[in-house]
């Protein structure tokens, strides 16, 4: 019985230690950052990784968003604290947050670490930086083996995705528009690494930037096969200067997303094998329908 109970102990201690063991991380600068035990309050501010901390079944420890932050609608009652670029800092502060999730672009990350705040900075430029910065998530977070089910899925999704390309539509120059016909996604981003996942060669080099802010002219000199936009921009085409003699214009070989469909599209986050889903989807339809004129 004495025996029995010293085993109990000793496990109840171990167990004990292990719940306090530090956590430590490496962010996207290499920095080691180390926290007392896995975060309970978050603040997020960046949309791709609030929807990654639910997807990691760590969403009830959100306390903050950013404003864009839109998916899953249960995270519509959370305080919003601004943007990447304008986080309202005594907003993040009021929330008590034990730890801050952002882009390593972000501009506020160093305010808040001089305010005494963890930080934990992400770089998701590519589809291995997502999976690295979802690696570290699920570290940080304690979830480890929750994090690596969802590459598993989001890499089964993605091929899933690239099987029903039409046969028809394989190998084909795509623009990809973020927005107005002045911004593209270009090679050497992730939506460069989904479109080739896909199948299809972006138009957009990766030596101009992830996404590159092009010259006017340049997509019409391009003339892609196929456009990818969001939905409103797609009545205006004909009017762009150059843009009615195209043939993707010509022949109606546009995909146009509404706003749900397109931020699918635009997140390096749990979503993005719906996003490319999405993007075959329409595929199937182009290539099933005859030649039209722009929808």
């Amino acid at each position: 019985m004495i025996r029995r109970l010293l085993i109990l102990l000793a496990a109840l201690a171990l167990a004990a230690g292990a719940a306090a063991a530090p956590v430590v991380v490496r962010d996207a600068r290499g920095t080691e950052l180390r926290l007392q035990a896995p975060p309970q309050r978050i603040v997020s501010l960046l949309p791709s990784l609030t929807e990654t901390v639910w997807v990691l079944g760590a969403g009830d420890r959100l306390v903050g968003v950013d404003r864009f932050s839109n998916w899953p609608p249960a995270l519509a009652a959370l305080p919003r604290v601004g943007g990447m670029e304008d986080a309202i800092i005594e907003a993040v502060v009021a929330l008590r947050p034990d730890l801050v999730l952002a882009s390593d672009r972000s501009r506020a990350s160093d305010r808040l670490e001089a305010l005494g705040l963890r930080v934990l900075r992400v770089h998701a430029e590519r589809h291995d930086d997502m999976v690295e910065a979802m690696r570290t998530l699920g570290q940080a977070l304690g979830r480890r083996a929750e994090a690596e089910r969802l590459l598993v899925r989001l890499d089964r999704e993605l091929a899933a995705a690239a099987a029903r390309v039409p046969a028809a539509l394989r190998g084909r120059r795509v623009y990809f528009e973020i927005h107005g016909g002045s911004w593209g996604a270009g090679a050497g981003s992730f939506v460069g690494d989904t479109l080739a996942r896909l199948g299809l060669v972006n138009v957009v080099p990766a030596e101009l930037g992830p996404f590159p802010r092009l010259n006017p002219e340049f997509v019409v000199r391009a003339d892609p096969d196929l456009l990818l936009m969001q939905q409103r921009d797609v009545a205006g085409l004909a009017a762009r200067p150059g843009w009615a003699a195209m043939s993707a214009v010509r022949g109606g070989r546009v995909c146009g997303f509404a706003p749900e469909r397109f931020e699918l599209l635009i997140r390096p986050g749990p979503r993005l094998g719906e996003g490319a889903a999405a993007i075959v989807d329409c595929l199937q339809r182009l290539a099933s329908e005859p030649a039209a004129t722009t929808r």
